[in-house]
Formats: C-alpha cells, structure tokens, sequence
C-alpha cells in the first residue's frame, strides 16, 4: 500500500492570502497617488488655459492702444481698449487701417477642466470687467479684463480654482 505524497504544485492557503494582502497593500499606495497626479495635471492644464486667455486680453489691449495712437480709431471714454466678449477675440477685431482686416487673437475659447461644459455648449468661464473690483464674482458687462474659473473646488495647495 502506497503512502499519498502531498503534491507541491499547488498554491497552499498560506501563500493565496498573503499575495492577496500584498497587491491589496500596492494598490492602496497606487490609486491616491494616480488620483493625485490626474488632479495635478487639471490645475497645470487650467494654469495653461488662464495663462493663453490673459494673455490675449493683454495683446488685445496693446494692439487696442497701438491703433489709438496711430490714430487708426478713435478713443472713447466710455471704452477701455479690452474686448467686449471672449468671443470677440475668437471672431477678431478691426483696429483700422487702409485695409479692412479683423485681427484675431484666440483660435477657440478654452475649456475649463475643472468645469467642462456639456456636450453642445460653450466653455463658461468667470468674468471681470476693467471696473470690476479684482476679487468680484460678478461682471459688470462693458468689456472681458479678467477671468476665473467658475469651480468651487479647492486646488492641492489650498487655495480655490476661482481665486487663481
């Protein structure tokens, strides 16, 4: 009569949990460092996004101050030399000249990643007039001089989106 030889080419009970609690351990480590990092890219991308529109407005208003110097347009009191809309810089804008040419200084209104807008609609973003106090949350309407994120949300470091 033959003794049974226990068979090594399985896994015993031992060895299956404590390769479970290793790769439970890795991902409790991994995931909120993966959350962390899509996070941190959002606010890079929204850092990119502020920083491409504020700086259209600030050419927009330099070429506005270029074309009242050289007299191509005439000055009004009641203008600051900042587009009326976002979507003015898309469209562009003729400063004058001998030529009638709409100067245009963004290809398309960025999108907020921390406040995408639904399928079909226009990016939203905060706005601020040039009359506007800086820290106002509401746009007094006579030109863009500013803009905010609309998100409520806090930023890594502490601070809010909407504060950028």
């Amino acid at each position: 009569m033959k003794i049974p030889r226990l068979d090594s080419r399985g896994l015993s009970l031992i060895e299956l949990v404590v390769t479970v609690s290793i790769l439970a351990i890795l991902a409790a480590i991994v995931l909120p460092s993966a959350q962390m990092t899509s996070k941190r890219l959002k606010e890079l991308e929204l850092r990119r996004e502020l920083r491409t529109v504020r700086t259209a407005l600030d050419e927009f208003k330099k070429a506005y101050d270029k074309a009242v110097d050289e007299k191509k347009i005439v000055a009004s009191l009641n203008k600051s030399g900042y587009p009326e809309t976002l979507e003015q810089m898309v469209e562009g804008y003729d400063f004058g000249g001998a030529i009638n040419y709409k100067k245009k200084f963004l290809r398309r209104i960025p999108v907020d990643p921390f406040n995408p807008p639904k399928p079909g609609e226009k990016p939203e973003w905060g706005l601020r007039s040039y009359a506007d106090q800086p820290d106002s949350t509401s746009w007094g309407g006579e030109d863009v001089y500013d803009i905010y994120s609309l998100s409520e949300e806090t930023a890594i470091d502490g601070t809010h989106y909407k504060d950028w």
